[in-house]
C-alpha cells in the first residue's frame, strides 16, 4: 500500500513552472488519447485495427514516460534526457511503422518499414550522443541526426512511400500526405528544442528557450496527431467499404 501511495503521489506545480505544467498536461493528454484509440478499435474494418493499436501504443508508452519524466523534473530540477530518449526510441519507430501499415493496401513491403525504422534509430541515437554524451560536439551529432531526418522526409515525400500512396489513392493518399506534413513541420520542432538545450553556434538564436517545453509541445502535437490521422483514415475507409 505504501509503495502504491508513493507511486500516485502528486507533487505541487508552481504557477510559473511551465516545464512541470507541460509534463503534467502531456501525460494526461497521452493517457486520454490511448484510452480513445484502444476503445475505438472494434469500430473499423479489421485491416485498420493494427494501425489504431499502434497509435494507442505510441501514446500509452509516451504517457508512462511522461509520468516518470515529470517526477524526475521535480526531484532533480533538470531535464530527464535519458527517459526522453527511451520514450523516443520506442515511439518514433512506431510512428514510422504507421506509414507501412496504411500503405499495405497498395502493396508496401516490410523493407520500407525497416528502412524508415533504421533511419529513425540513427536520428535518435546520434541526437542522444549530441545532447547527453558528446555535448562539446553537439552541432556535429545534430547534423548527422538531421541528415537521417531529411532522408526520411525524402522517402515519404518523394520516394517509394509517395508512389505507393498515389497507387492507393483516396483516403490513404490523403492520410499519407497529412502524416508527411506532420513529419516535415511537426518533427521540425525537435531540432529547435535540441539547439535550445545544447551548446553551439546557434546559442544566440535558441539559447533562451526552454528545451523541455519545446519537446513536450512537439510530442503532444506529433504523437496524438499521428493517431488522429490514422483514426480518420480508418473511419473514412470503413464507411466507404460499408456503402459498397
Amino acid at each position: 500500500m505504501n509503495s502504491l501511495l508513493t507511486f500516485i503521489k502528486i507533487a505541487p506545480i508552481a504557477t510559473d513552472d511551465y516545464v512541470g505544467f507541460t509534463f503534467f498536461v502531456g501525460c494526461m493528454a497521452m493517457m486520454a488519447a490511448s484510452v480513445f484509440f484502444f476503445f475505438s478499435m472494434n469500430n473499423y474494418d479489421r485491416k485498420w485495427r493494427t494501425s489504431i493499436l499502434v497509435s494507442g501504443l505510441i501514446t500509452f508508452i509516451a504517457a508512462v514516460h511522461y509520468w516518470y519524466m515529470r517526477d524526475y523534473w521535480y526531484s532533480n530540477g533538470s531535464s530527464p534526457t535519458f527517459f526522453r530518449y527511451v520514450d523516443w526510441i520506442l515511439t518514433v519507430p512506431l510512428m514510422c511503422v504507421e506509414f507501412y501499415l496504411i500503405l499495405k493496401v497498395a502493396g508496401a513491403k516490410k523493407s520500407l518499414m525497416w528502412k524508415l525504422i533504421g533511419l529513425s534509430v540513427v536520428m535518435l541515437v546520434t541526437g542522444y550522443f549530441g545532447e547527453a554524451v558528446y555535448r562539446d560536439q553537439a552541432w556535429l551529432w545534430g547534423l548527422i541526426s538531421g541528415i537521417a531526418y531529411f532522408v526520411i522526409v525524402y522517402e515519404i515525400w518523394l520516394g517509394s512511400a509517395k508512389k505507393l500512396a498515389e497507387q492507393a489513392g483516396g483516403a490513404v493518399l490523403s492520410a499519407h500526405k497529412t502524416l508527411c506534413w506532420f513529419v516535415l513541420v511537426g518533427w521540425a520542432i525537435y531540432p529547435i528544442g535540441y539547439m535550445a538545450g545544447t551548446p553551439g553556434w546557434y546559442d544566440s538564436i535558441f539559447g533562451g528557450l526552454a528545451m523541455d517545453v519545446i519537446y513536450n509541445i512537439g510530442d503532444a502535437i506529433n504523437k496524438i496527431g499521428f493517431g488522429l490521422v490514422v483514426f480518420n483514415l480508418a473511419v473514412n475507409a470503413s464507411e466507404k467499404a460499408a456503402t459498397h
